[in-house]
């Protein structure tokens, strides 16, 4: 065989080993074509429109792109390994082959691409969300350093290189392009490039940096007040936040989808304000302690290939960043399961950071993030079980509430019942005003600290520290005043002390004052406590607890309600002090009547004397005489009727004569 036979049968076999080498590496990858596959789909559902319209070309160049991209999705779809639904997917890639070939409607074009691309994504997990919030002000750096000479300082496509560029480069401020546009949607364009136009892949850049610059340009499209409107609906509106409850269903929302159940006003808003805070979803989105586990050892990884690379900079920031955004996030649940595996991470964490700052060999680094990464593994299992979790949920939400109520409970009865003593119930409104705006403020405070509020990583942490601090000092300060409160005759001394000030200058706003920041220290106290404990895996264990409690003490038994009545109707009464006898037995069990001597005399019947100790507060209670004859005896001597409002104390109270 001559020379050149010999080199055409060997550029044979080449080609086809190069072909069989080229088919491997696309079968090994299915993921890669079916993300290229979702970003076809993806321009299809957008540009189409601006090649059709009411079933004629109005652009011959944009049609025949989407022919092509018709095209290829059949092309690499068919390319895929088989599997469950392939054959199914294929077909659907035919009809809307057919559907662009047939100038369909543009609708139907972007419902049919739309449907089939959303079955790529969950099909082969193709990347639908980033793993922490995107950082905004980072996308706006790249944005300068790689976007501007093509799409313009702005985004409207009319930077210095877009003159003579086919197909220009896409303008990110048109408003009508924008509705079909999501981050994923520019988060793939901007990891795989765009066959067929200038625009290429950027995937050098981190997977952080990638979704940060597409939520950048998602937002190019929206105006300040767009942001502002959209802010005041999140924050008012729950069925809105319903609908995007964490990244990845904000990464993948288009204004044109929101639109069909919002209105086209409020989507707009809320996408506009949603892409340049996607911080507010995060922070109303429940903690999963999967997510940010695996989040903690991406970082570490990051952090460890960075100081192979000599960055210890960046290795230090991305060490810290594995503690702040995957570890902090999940400490209230790990810590209520295990707090020493939680103190080891906290440690071996510290240690990492400590040998980047100080350079210590590659070896050295490595091993110790392998240690840490251990102690990862351990957490997510501790996390898992949940044989005791829900028991101590409960025990601990219980326990919280009832005991924060009674304190403040203690405070308000103390006041009331002093006011009673005093005849002086004009002010007792003032009183029950501060309790109940106690309360309500009390309400107010969680939604805020709930809603309002959102952070995360190192502003968390420092939010955290203050608000354990400001705890701590709150708790200090209310041992040593119900230290110095703890014995009965040191409480009587507070409450006469303040209420006697309060009853000499007449001053009912002081009486209001004092009810609500009695009351309203209590609720703040318990809503640090159930920040802390609060976790999404334990909420109905908790709430459980709280209701428990809540409902619990508040059922006084019908013979007391029955008692304070008739108290009260006989408030008004004459009354005149009698003398009671220390040495007689307290007066114990239901209400009942009886009859004594006169004032100043001692009492015949058994079980009817009171002593001062048996009181709940103050002295003992004056008792009302009736000066009317027995009816089962011919003399004078008073009848009393006795109340009993406490278990262990008893007032004595006589109706007055009947005229």
């Amino acid at each position: 065989m001559s020379p050149i036979a010999w080199r055409c049968v060997l550029s044979a076999l080449l080609a086809v080993v190069g072909l069989a080498s080229a088919c491997s590496a696309r079968a090994a990858d299915p993921a890669a074509e079916a993300r290229q596959a979702w970003q076809l789909l993806d321009y299809i559902a957008v540009d189409y429109p601006a090649a059709i319209q009411n079933g004629e070309v109005v652009d011959a160049g944009e049609y025949a792109e989407m022919q092509e991209f018709t095209a290829s999705v059949s092309a690499k779809l068919a390319a895929l390994p088989p599997g469950a639904g392939h054959a199914a997917r294929l077909a659907k890639a035919k009809q809307l082959e057919g559907l662009v070939a047939e100038r369909a409607d543009a609708e139907q074009i972007a419902r049919s691409a739309g449907a089939l691309a959303s079955e790529l994504l969950t099909v082969y997990k193709i990347e639908a969300a980033p793993a922490a919030v995107p950082d905004l002000a980072r996308g706006a750096a790249l944005y300068a350093q790689q976007c501007t000479a093509c799409h313009g300082a702005t985004g409207r496509g009319d930077g210095p290189a877009a003159a003579g560029m086919d197909p220009p480069p896409i303008a990110f401020t048109d408003a009508d392009r924008a509705k079909h546009r999501s981050p994923l949607s520019l988060y793939q364009v901007i990891s795989q490039g765009l066959p067929g136009t200038a625009m290429m892949s950027y995937a050098h850049l981190s997977n952080d940096d990638r979704w940060a610059l597409a939520y950048y340009t998602g937002g190019l499209a929206y105006d300040a007040a767009a942001r502002e409107q959209g802010a005041a609906i999140w924050a008012d509106d729950d069925q809105v936040r319903r609908v995007f409850p964490d990244l990845a269903a904000l990464s993948g929302a288009t204004e044109a989808d929101l639109s069909k159940t919002l209105g086209a006003d409020r989507a707009r808003a809320i996408i506009a304000y949603l892409r340049g805070e996607p911080s507010a979803v995060a922070a109303s989105s429940p903690v999963n302690s999967n997510a940010s586990l695996a989040l903690a050892r991406q970082r570490l990884q990051q952090s460890v290939a960075a100081y192979r690379s000599g960055d210890r900079g960046q290795a230090s920031a991305l060490a810290l960043s594995a503690y702040l955004d995957g570890v902090e996030p999940v400490e209230p649940q790990l810590g209520s399961r295990d707090r020493k595996l939680l103190r080891q991470i906290e440690s071996a964490m510290a240690t990492l950071r400590a040998r980047i700052g100080e350079g210590a060999p590659t070896s050295a680094v490595e091993a110790q993030a392998a240690a840490v990464g251990q102690l990862l593994d351990r957490s997510e299992t501790a996390l898992a079980d949940r044989r005791n979790s829900t028991t101590t949920a409960f025990l601990g939400s219980f326990t919280i509430l009832l005991r924060e109520g009674v304190e403040a409970l203690l405070i308000v009865i103390g006041m009331i019942a002093f006011l009673r003593k005093a005849e002086r119930r004009d002010v007792l409104p003032y009183v029950h005003a501060g309790w109940i705006g106690a309360l309500l403020a009390g309400g107010v405070t969680w939604a805020i600290a709930t809603y309002a509020v959102s952070i995360s990583g190192a502003e968390r942490e420092a939010t955290e520290g203050l608000s354990a601090l400001f705890a701590a000092i709150v708790l200090l300060s209310v041992g040593i005043w119900m230290h110095q409160k703890s014995m009965a005759g040191r409480w009587q001394q507070y409450l006469q002390e303040k209420m006697s000030a309060a009853l000499t200058r007449r001053s009912a706003t002081f009486l209001f004052v004092l009810s609500f920041v009695a009351v309203y220290r209590e609720v703040f106290e318990t809503i640090l406590f159930y920040a802390a404990m609060w976790n999404e895996q334990d909420s109905s264990a908790i709430l459980a607890g709280l209701g428990w409690a809540g409902l619990g003490p508040g059922r006084p038994g019908r013979h007391r309600i029955r008692a304070a009545a008739t108290g009260n109707a006989l408030a008004d009464r004459p009354v005149l002090p009698l003398q009671l006898d220390p040495d007689r037995r307290p007066c114990r069990g239901a209400c009942g009547q009886g009859r004594g001597g006169a004032a100043g005399s001692r009492l015949d019947q058994p079980g009817l004397g009171c002593r001062a100790t048996d009181r709940v507060a103050g002295p003992l209670p004056d008792v009302a005489v009736d000066p009317r004859p027995a009816r089962r005896r011919g003399d004078r001597r008073p009848r009393l009727r006795r109340q009993c409002a406490w278990r262990k104390g008893c007032a004595f109270r006589a109706r007055a004569p009947e005229r």
